[in-house]
This record gives C-alpha cells, sequence and structure tokens, in this order.
C-alpha cells in the first residue's frame, strides 16, 4: 500500500489533536510571556473532549492502514481513557500553575507538551507495527522526561527529569535491542507477521525469541514501573510537580500496559504458554514489594509511587492468567476504576500538598474540619485503591482475582488478596491524619478551584457508581471484538 493509497481519515483524531497541540502553543506565544492565561488551559481541554467525540467515530469500527496503524474496540476504549486522564490532569494542572511562581511564563509550552504527550500515548495503543509503536513510546517518553523537569529552577526537579531521562533512555534501548532480534528472525516490524511466525521460530530459535521477549519485557516494565524496574519512580514522582506526578502515574502507565497487551498477545501470543509463568512471577513481586516498602513512607508523593507499583502489579494479574476478550475485559475496566481513583486522590493531593508547602503525610492533619468534602472524597479514593467493597477498585480486584483461579493460579490470587489487606495499613495513613489528627495551628479552611471541584467531583461519582453498578461499563466492553486486531 502505498500513501496514496492509504485510509488516513482512520488518523484524524491524532492529526487534529497534533494540529490542536500547535494552535495552543501559537495562541500562547502570540498573546505574550506575562501573565495568568486561564483560557490556555481550558483550550486545552476542550481540545483533547474534541479528540474524543473523533475517536469514538472514527474508532467504532476496525480498521487499519496497512496493518501498521490500527483502529479496533481496543485501541478506542484506551484512547477514551488516555484523553480523559489528560484532560483530568490538565484541570488539575490549572490550579497548580496558578499558585507555582512563575509558572504563567511556561504554560504555553506546559499545556501543549501535555497534549502532545497524549498524541504518543494514542500513536502506542494504535499501533501494530515495531516503527510505529516505538515512535509514539518517544514522543510520550520525550514529553514526559519534559514535563517532569518543568520547575527548571527546583533542584529535585532537574534531578527527577535528569534520572528519568537517563533511565528512559537505557529502557528504550532495551526495547529497540529486543525488537532487533525480532525483525532478524522475521525480517518484517509488522506484530501480525512475526505473531505468525514466532511459534515455528520458537521451536528452532526458543533462546533468541525468548531473550527478544525479556528485553521488550524489561523495557516496558520501566515504563510501567514494575519490579525489579521500577527504581526510578519514587525519585521521579517525588521530585515533578504533583499533577506531572499524577499524570505519569495513571496516563503514561496505561499507556505502557496498552502497549504492552498490543506487543505480547499480538506478537508473543502464539507462545504464551512459555511466558506466562515469567509474567506471573514479576506481577506478585511488584504487588508484595510495592506494598511492603509503601508501609514504610511518610513522603505522600513517594507512597502513592509505591502504591502505583503495587497497582502495576495487580494490572498485570490478568495478562498472566488470561490471554482473549476476557483478559482484556478484565484489564480495560480495572485500568477505568485506577484512573478515577488515583486522579481524584492526586487532585486532593496537589490541594493539600501546595496549600502546606510539603509532602509530608502530616499535610493531611484535620482535613476534615478544613475541607470536610475532600476529605471524605479521598477516603473513597483510598478505600478503593484498597480493594474494599462499593467501590470501583473492589469491583475490578475481585474479576481478576476470579480470573486468576480461573486461570490456575490461585497462588497469585492469595497474593493479590494478601497484598490488598497490607494495602490498608499505609492507606488508612492519610484517614488517621484527616479524621483523628488535630489540624496545625496556621492551617485554615481550604479553598477548592472549580476545576478541582470538577476533578474530585467526578472520580468519586464514577468510582462509587461503577462500585454499585458495575455492568454499566461491563455490559459495553462484553459487546467488543477485543481480539479483532490480536
Amino acid at each position: 500500500m502505498t500513501a496514496f493509497d492509504a485510509n488516513w481519515s482512520l488518523m484524524t483524531p491524532e492529526i487534529v489533536l497534533a494540529a490542536l497541540a500547535l494552535l495552543v502553543f501559537t495562541i500562547d506565544f502570540m498573546t505574550g510571556i506575562h501573565g495568568k492565561k486561564p483560557f490556555i488551559g481550558r483550550l486545552s481541554v476542550l481540545s483533547l473532549l474534541v479528540t474524543a467525540v473523533l475517536v469514538v467515530v472514527t474508532n467504532s469500527t476496525s480498521g487499519s492502514i496497512a496493518e501498521v496503524f490500527v483502529v479496533d474496540p481496543f485501541a478506542m476504549v484506551f484512547k477514551l481513557i488516555i484523553l480523559i486522564g489528560v484532560a483530568m490532569v490538565i484541570l488539575i494542572s490549572m490550579n497548580f500553575l496558578d499558585r507555582e511562581r512563575n509558572a504563567e511564563v511556561y504554560q504555553g509550552e506546559y499545556y501543549s507538551i501535555m497534549l502532545f504527550a497524549a498524541l504518543g500515548a494514542m500513536i502506542m495503543v494504535s499501533s501494530a507495527d515495531l516503527i510505529t509503536l516505538f515512535i509514539g513510546l518517544e514522543i510520550l517518553s520525550i514529553s514526559s522526561y519534559v514535563l517532569a523537569g518543568f520547575k527548571k529552577y527546583s533542584r529535585p526537579s532537574t534531578e527527577a527529569a535528569i534520572k528519568y531521562v537517563v533511565l528512559g533512555g537505557t529502557a528504550s534501548a532495551f526495547i529497540l535491542y529486543g525488537m532487533s532480534f525480532l525483525y532478524g528472525l522475521t525480517g518484517s516490524t509488522s506484530l501480525l507477521e512475526i505473531g505468525q511466525a514466532v511459534p515455528m521460530l520458537f521451536e528452532e530459535y526458543t533462546f533468541v525469541v525468548m531473550m527478544s521477549f525479556l528485553f521488550m519485557l524489561a523495557g516496558f516494565g520501566f515504563k510501567i514501573s514494575i519490579v525489579p524496574f521500577h527504581m526510578w519512580a519514587p525519585d521521579v514522582y517525588e521530585g515533578a510537580p504533583t499533577p506531572v506526578t499524577a499524570f505519569l502515574s495513571v496516563v503514561s502507565k496505561l499507556a505502557g500496559f496498552g502497549i504492552i497487551l498490543r506487543v505480547f498477545f499480538l506478537g508473543f501470543g502464539g507462545v504464551f504458554q512459555e511466558w506466562a509463568f515469567i509474567i506471573a512471577v514479576i506481577a506478585a513481586i511488584t504487588m508484595i514489594a510495592g506494598n511492603f516498602i509503601a508501609l514504610t513512607q511518610t513522603n505522600v508523593k513517594r507512597l502513592m509511587a509505591y502504591s502505583g507499583i503495587a497497582q502495576a502489579g495487580y494490572l498485570l494479574v490478568p495478562v498472566a492468567t488470561v490471554i482473549g476478550d476476557v483478559g482484556i475485559n478484565m484489564i480495560v475496566f480495572y485500568s477505568v476504576a485506577y484512573l478515577m481513583m488515583t486522579l481524584g486522590a492526586f487532585a486532593v493531593i496537589t490541594l493539600v500538598t501546595e496549600d502546606t508547602g510539603t509532602s509530608d503525610l502530616s499535610s493531611f492533619a484535620g482535613l476534615y474540619q478544613r475541607a470536610p468534602y475532600l476529605a471524605i472524597a479521598m477516603t473513597v479514593f483510598l478505600v478503593s485503591l484498597a480493594g474494599l467493597p462499593l467501590t470501583a477498585g473492589f469491583i475490578g480486584k475481585a474479576y481478576i482475582f476470579f480470573g486468576a483461579v480461573a486461570g490456575e493460579m490461585l497462588w497469585l490470587a492469595i497474593i493479590m488478596i494478601v497484598t490488598s489487606v497490607i494495602s490498608f495499613f499505609y492507606y488508612f495513613g492519610f484517614i488517621k491524619q484527616m479524621f483523628m489528627t488535630d489540624p496545625r495551628p496556621n492551617d485554615k479552611e481550604l479553598a477548592v478551584s472549580g476545576s478541582m471541584q470538577t476533578v474530585v467531583t467526578v472520580s468519586l461519582a464514577v468510582t462509587v457508581i461503577l462500585g454499585i453498578l458495575p455492568g454499566l461499563v461491563l455490559d459495553i466492553f462484553n459487546t467488543f471484538n477485543w481480539m479483532a486486531f490480536f
């Protein structure tokens, strides 16, 4: 297929988002470098909503551009998750940029880079070719490096960006090295062709195929911060601006899971039994290490970093236990739940830490007396992350648990339960501070902006509704043929 024959309309959302990102940057440049410009943030959110509508319209039926860029229900749902997540991060950022010193000078760059990060993530989840995949991955990665160092006058932020660049570049090298093995064996970069060839090649070149898988697992493992590729996360999360931490913890991580499903199910699905146990072991270690290390943390952002590592372990369980529509259903539902409960929690964390000027857990002291609604909402988000009943987190973990049992990995299901119980102990540290500790002498009533109120309310509503009526989403997901391009 030549470029003239390709159905480029399938890329309409990506093309429009790229144009709107450039428009946001241009408008900011043309309106001067001084003064607050809340309309830039609103325009960015509008750009994401327009792109989301285009995704629903153009991705509702399956299709592809030369089997390199594919649109199917999987791509559509993950793109919507990414776009909604970035929109919520921008709403959180609007409050952050209003308070941050000299931030108004760089707000146009901040918002446009956030839009380009969303663009890279969208390209990733629609990729059925190693080259397209890597292009999307690097657009997202480079944008993330810049965002991590956004507070360039802050030493922790600069340190976080440098660590992220060095380790992220190393992870990308691992991914490329793994890809080179596949290309050398198959002579193709198409995941569809690779997936057809791998079962036969595995019999003759077992070591090379497994080396390719392990190198790519190490690279992608860094992107989603699973053990033992997680060491960067606490330092980067702590040093980066809090809204960027939310972005890395949720949007970037879920985009990484989207591409892991594409590569492992499409490229290596024919030898699933050969690598499933490796993923199961990594999932178990990730859940155990993330939750146990989180118990020792007193810095809120580092605690949430280890919490995110543990959550990545839960998301890995269905990758190891079930291949097919059921497995993808589990991951997608928990991704939606994780998006809402984590971004809601980070919205509250941003408000509290920016108001108190510290990221210590003690900054939440007496929050119920200062902002009752925020304290109650934060409690719901925390119990959902812990997997307690009547929350979306509980339904998602229960779904994954039964999948692990059905996949004959009872030991992994037991580890899920035990580590979920452990997680409640460090989440209870927040609750204890909010409800059982008096506010500090200088703490006043916490003012909440409209954008923050929107994020908290939407996140709270979805977390509770999906915990009570999960069928609202699951019934829709069950109608999708997730494996159309797998």
